[in-house]
């Protein structure tokens, strides 16, 4: 039995592997199935209100135009939010920069040359840490053995 669950996790886990390969194409038919979807499950809740709440085909069509407006609105947000990162991203890289040659003048070519080696030891724990982070917070689907 434990031999039949470990080759049915091992499938398992080689199935997962080849499913994190993705193609440009893929991504974009996931893409174009989820609108599909998404339209879909709007056009479901549009139906769902028209007979809870007896709604005439103007409202529908009313609701519909607002519902629309508003995605619009949340996308054009989306967008502005997506630049103004950007925008953050490159500021501190800016400032980066700058502290790196401030402490460049500052420093001796051998205490730069630690400084700079400490603060990449330290940037590549934190990255560690966050991994380790996201690791916990993922459920585990891992079955549990048979003991009899």
């Amino acid at each position: 039995m434990k031999k039949l669950v470990l080759a049915i996790a091992l499938i398992g886990m080689g199935s997962f592997a080849m499913a994190q390969q993705t193609t440009p194409q893929d991504r974009q038919a996931r893409a174009a199935e989820m609108k599909q979807r998404m339209e879909q499950k709007q056009q479901e809740r549009l139906a769902e209100m028209q007979k809870d709440l007896n709604l005439n085909q103007s409202q529908v069509a009313q609701i519909k135009a607002l519902q629309d407006k508003r995605k619009g609105e949340m996308k054009a947000q989306f967008e502005q939010n997506r630049a103004d990162r950007q925008a953050k991203i490159e500021e501190m890289k800016a400032k980066k920069v700058q502290m790196d040659a401030d402490m460049k003048k500052i420093l001796t070519p051998q205490q730069y040359d630690k400084w700079q080696a400490d603060r990449d030891a330290k940037m590549e724990q934190r990255k560690v840490a966050m991994k380790e982070r996201r690791m916990m917070k993922k459920p585990m689907n891992t079955a549990a053995p048979d003991v009899k």
